[in-house]
């Protein structure tokens, strides 16, 4: 059932509509057609993925296809030959850990639509064939007329039919942190916000007073909440960055593989080399060309970020979210909780006769004091000391406001309350927008306090001159977006005997007024600042008032000039490219829907930007799924909010996002690092293997020879660049945007010059080893030659680690803050050294031992591609000194290009 307008409508139209009449209900008959009609009253859930689904899926990936073939064509081999078994079981338990790792990534449980489950409630109280009877809510239909009391979740959407002084806390489903009180007589526009349809309640919601009935206008996916749970269930994440420049990596590595160990077969044919000997030198190739521990050392990059996170107050659930906070571009906050502190503050107060207001932060003039005093005395809220010594507040949110600056001045409310103890009181509603607290006066007769809204108080407003004074003070509270409470008073020798208190409130003495707001956190302001020098947008999107989000987005400094401030109206007259058009200059969003949201998000991905999204309630889950980060409030996010977020700030603050996002960004840059790395590694042996082929001088590396060094000569020092700290003005660059390279900034060209470096002394090796006798070396030999070749690739590869950490210096980069990378590679040269020199070993693996001149030359080659990074370093810090001297110094690096 499509979701209508029934908040503009008339009670009896909309009645008439549905047939129903409201003192009987439905009869049981028409309840069972309705419900054939309709469905019950549940949200649709979606299909989720098997297993076996996600593990065929992951064979997309052109990497994993190359390895499989050449797994099976090992196998093949060493059927054939009766022996060699050990390299297809290598291949076979990388490709297997590859793809565990893939598909326990993404069967992270997706529990938000049970989440929102929850919110419904089991049972609900309904009026059928004139008899209350209490039923399972998914047998709720259209046209039922459902009971609400204190305490109820509300089962359904509905237009009230009755309301005794019924509240409902709607901040779930609008953001609103206030109960709202409903009110039969209100008549919202049409196109008014879900939190001004004051005739309406909710599915979800909870009943927080009064009770009342209400006609029930749509159910399950047709509720509000059920519009959600539909764009929970059908939006899908637009892949991250980190995926799409991995898979653009591995496609190109793949297509290098297939390309070259087609050319090798080719030439090896025409050679007149016998076939199963080329197919041995494809697989050979294959191997060479997959970098096999790149996925999991990615994966202990993101899951290293994950442990620096949470120490730093943020819960990462899904494992990509840590590199794509580090390209964020975007961050669309939530106001209240997030960049505010979630609690109401009277920040000003001015007492009838004072010239100016007093701010609640200074000493307070004796006046404003006794406002404030007065004040306590009309207020219900309490100052509780728990078991822990700390006092908590309890009571509605301006009451609060008014007993904590009590408590920050040291005033007590006690003595007064004895000295004017309460004798009754006047509740607050909202058509009276006002309270009353009647006290015995020590003087004798009755104190009368009211406080509400000014312009309800019942003062005195004969004089013209006074009151405009007073409006003018009011307005300008009002200006700066903060929320005013008045107070008068009055005494009053009597009470009445009928007990209609109410009847006092009139002919009061005003006595002031007080501005309060929800003040921003004080760390707000620097976080923005800080992401704004790393090129980080904040944009506020809330569901409170336009005047008030912007007050506070100024304060904190988003919303600078020529920034917008646009509401969900206003918004809602915008067609989707007008919107992607006009984001950029929007800074602040206010009384959004759930719908809009998700279209703020994709504009601005529409845009190209990287866009995280904070959120804590019901309306805000489909935002945080559709964004590229969605980040949820732990303290009050609900369960909904936090199943459907890929971040949790266990703190709720806006600063421990931007801290995130340093840390993601370092991520990134050791994630770069680590295809720096491997790619010269991979590269390089493929040059080798082919340039050797093409030569004629045979098979320079066999596939298990390619697999000990991938695995143990890249991969175990390769974990350790996870652990790399990245240059400390990594903040005072711009984001990487979505679609830009592993390879910009000059990587692409630094990869090219290293592979040829380490290719020509791989190749030196194995013809010195296969073809020349050296004196005091061993005897010329292909096992000699793949010997030597396999210890100057492996060395190589080791060394190179310490090229990749940073753009300065080897000898100037500390090894301090990162000893495993430096015990990891000896371990792994002294391995690869010992399978040499112990023969049972390397009989094993095809070695042969070789002589003390032979292990001089391996010694020298390796040596030579550090040489040559050194020296290309040596040039860059010489242009660097001189670009230093034009007070422009532009370095690239791994982590990006940084001009100062």
């Amino acid at each position: 059932m499509c979701v209508q307008n029934w908040h503009n409508e008339t009670l009896e139209d909309t009645l008439l509509h549905f047939t129903t009449d409201p003192e009987t209900g439905l009869s049981n008959g028409e309840v069972r057609l309705r419900l054939e009609k309709y469905g019950p009253n549940a949200y649709e859930q979606a299909k989720q993925e098997s297993i076996l689904h996600m593990v065929l899926k992951q064979f997309k990936d052109i990497a994993n296809v190359v390895l499989l073939l050449a797994g099976f064509l090992s196998l093949a081999l060493a059927i054939r030959d009766g022996h060699g078994y050990l390299e297809p079981g290598v291949i076979f338990a990388i490709i297997t850990m590859n793809i565990a790792l893939a598909v326990s990534q993404e069967r992270s449980a997706e529990k938000a639509l049970l989440a929102l489950q929850s919110l419904n409630s089991p049972s609900c109280r309904v009026l059928r064939d004139g008899v209350q009877a209490e039923i399972d809510t998914a047998a709720l239909v259209p046209g039922d007329v459902i009971l609400l009391d204190t305490g109820a979740l509300v089962p359904a959407d509905a237009r009230l039919l009755t309301a005794t002084n019924l509240t409902v806390d709607e901040s779930s489903l609008t953001g609103e942190s206030e109960p709202v009180e409903k009110d039969l007589a209100s008549a919202p526009e049409a196109d008014a916000p879900l939190g001004d349809r004051l005739n309406m309640v909710f599915s979800g919601c909870l009943v927080t007073g009064g009770n009342g009935s209400a006609l029930v206008v749509a159910t399950g996916m047709g509720t509000q909440m059920g519009k959600i749970a539909g764009h929970l269930s059908g939006a899908q994440k637009l892949q991250t960055p980190l995926q799409r420049r991995l898979n653009r990596v591995s496609q190109a590595v793949s297509l290098i593989a297939v390309l070259s160990a087609a050319v090798m077969l080719m030439v090896g044919i025409q050679q007149g080399e016998e076939f199963w000997t080329m197919v041995l030198a494809a697989v050979s190739l294959a191997v060479a060309a997959v970098p096999e521990t790149l996925q999991l050392i990615v994966t202990l990059s993101l899951t290293h970020g994950v442990k620096q996170m949470v120490a730093q107050n943020a819960l990462i659930r899904k494992l990509p979210a840590v590199e794509t906070l580090g390209n964020t571009s975007i961050i669309c906050s939530d106001k209240t909780g997030t960049l505010t502190q979630n609690r109401m503050a009277i920040q000003r107060l001015w007492a009838q006769g004072s010239d100016q207001p007093a701010n609640a932060g200074a000493a307070l003039p004796a006046p404003e004091a006794w406002l404030l005093e007065r004040l306590a005395m009309a207020s219900n809220a309490t100052l509780q000391v728990g078991e822990d010594g700390e006092p908590t507040l309890i009571g509605d949110a301006t009451e609060r406001a008014i007993i904590q600056l009590m408590h920050d001045r040291s005033m007590a409310r006690e003595p007064l309350m004895a000295q004017y103890p309460r004798v009754a009181e006047v509740p607050f509603s909202s058509a009276r927008k006002m309270m009353s607290s009647i006290h015995r006066h020590p003087e004798g007769g009755y104190l009368i306090l009211t406080k509400g809204a000014f312009d309800r108080l019942p003062y005195d407003r004969t004089d013209a001159a006074l009151h405009a004074a007073r409006k003018a003070m009011h307005d300008r509270f009002a200006g700066d977006a903060l929320r005013v409470i008045a107070l008068a008073s009055r005494r009053v020798d009597t009470l009445p005997e009928d007990g209609d208190y109410a009847a006092l409130e009139a002919d009061l003495h005003f006595e002031g007024m007080i501005g309060l707001i929800d003040p921003p956190r004080s760390e707000a302001a620097k976080a923005i600042a800080t992401a704004k020098k790393a090129g980080i947008k904040t944009v506020m999107i809330t569901g409170d008032h336009a005047a008030t989000a912007g007050a506070i987005a100024r304060q904190i400094g988003l919303l600078e000039e020529g920034g917008q401030v646009v509401t969900g109206r206003q918004l809602a007259a915008m067609s989707d490219q007008e919107l992607i058009d006009s984001v950029r200059d929007i800074s602040v969003y206010a009384r959004v829907s759930p719908e809009d949201k998700i279209r703020i998000v994709e504009a601005w991905q529409e845009q190209g930007e990287v866009v995280s999204m904070t959120g804590d309630g019901v309306n805000d889950a489909p935002a945080l799924k559709a964004a590229d980060v969605g980040v949820a409030m732990g303290i009050n996010g609900t369960e909904v909010a936090k199943s459907a977020a890929d971040m949790v700030l266990t703190d709720d603050n806006f600063a421990t996002i931007v801290t995130a996002v340093r840390e993601g960004r370092n991520v990134f840059a050791n994630i770069r690092k680590t295809i720096y790395f491997l790619l010269v590694c991979n590269l390089s042996e493929i040059v080798i293997m082919l340039g050797a082929q093409l030569m004629g001088w045979g098979m320079p590396l066999t596939p298990v020879l390619l697999l000990l060094i991938n695995v143990l000569g890249d991969g175990i020092p390769g974990l350790y660049l996870a652990r790399e700290q990245s240059d400390p003005r990594i903040m005072s660059r711009k984001p990487i945007g979505r679609e830009e390279s592993f390879f910009g900034g000059g990587l692409l060209k630094v990869i090219i010059r290293q592979t040829l470096a380490s290719s020509v002394v791989g190749l030196i090796a194995y013809y010195l080893g296969k073809y020349v006798q050296l004196p005091g070396g061993a005897t010329p030999s292909l096992l000699i030659g793949q010997t030597m070749a396999f210890l100057v690739v492996a060395f190589t590869s080791i060394l190179h680690i310490f090229t990749v950490r940073s753009r300065v210096s080897l000898f100037k980069r500390t090894l301090r803050d990162n000893l495993p990378i430096l015990y990891s590679a000896i371990a792994m040269l002294l391995l690869f050294a010992l399978i040499v020199i112990v023969p049972p070993l390397g009989a094993i693996f095809g070695l042969a031992p070789i002589g003390l001149v032979d292990w001089g030359i391996i010694l020298g080659l390796t040596l030579v591609p550090s040489a040559v990074a050194e020296a290309f370093k040596a040039l860059e810090a010489r242009r660097d000194r001189k670009l230093n001297q034009q007070r422009v110094v532009c370095h690239t690096t791994p982590e990006g290009t940084f001009c100062e």
